[in-house]
């Protein structure tokens, strides 16, 4: 599906919304999601034969794009995406996936427009997307940063 992906540049296939992109159109967007997602699904089951749930456990594809992965997964769970507008403005209440400082290891901040209360909202959220990634096999670790803002980092588990 050609479209833009989260940064605003044109895309030759779907990008799944990380948080830091604009609102994603409505329109076949559920679809996409939920055929991305099957695809993910259908990855797994093809690369984990071995396992006794092979859709339980991140394949090597997702472990080498993990923003992309857990974006997905989030999303395709009816978690909403955080957004920003052409100014890089912070527009509307959601996850923020970004890589984390080690390789592996995303970061997913659950953030919104000034005065959202996404700051109070953070932990609940949080440990629903924590939730919804450990369903798929990541391990997702809640830590507190500079002025106490929570923040999940997600890992596939080994």
């Amino acid at each position: 599906m050609a479209g833009v992906n989260n940064t605003g540049r044109p895309s030759d296939g779907f990008e799944a919304a990380t948080g830091d992109g604009g609102i994603p159109a409505d329109d076949g967007r559920e679809a996409a999601v939920r055929v991305a997602f099957e695809g993910l699904l259908q990855i797994r089951r093809l690369m984990n034969t071995g396992s006794t749930d092979p859709e339980a456990a991140p394949a090597a594809w997702e472990e080498h794009q993990p923003v992309r992965a857990v974006s997905l997964a989030l999303e395709a769970a009816g978690v909403r995406p955080s957004a920003v507008d052409t100014e890089g403005h912070r527009v509307a209440t959601g996850y923020r996936v970004s890589a984390a400082e080690r390789s592996g290891v995303v970061r997913v901040e659950w953030l919104g427009p000034p005065g959202s209360g996404a700051g109070y909202a953070a932990q609940e959220a949080l440990r629903e997307c924590a939730a919804v990634l450990g369903r798929l096999g990541w391990e997702a670790l809640e830590y507190r940063g500079p002025r106490g803002r929570r923040f999940l980092e997600v890992e596939a588990l080994p």
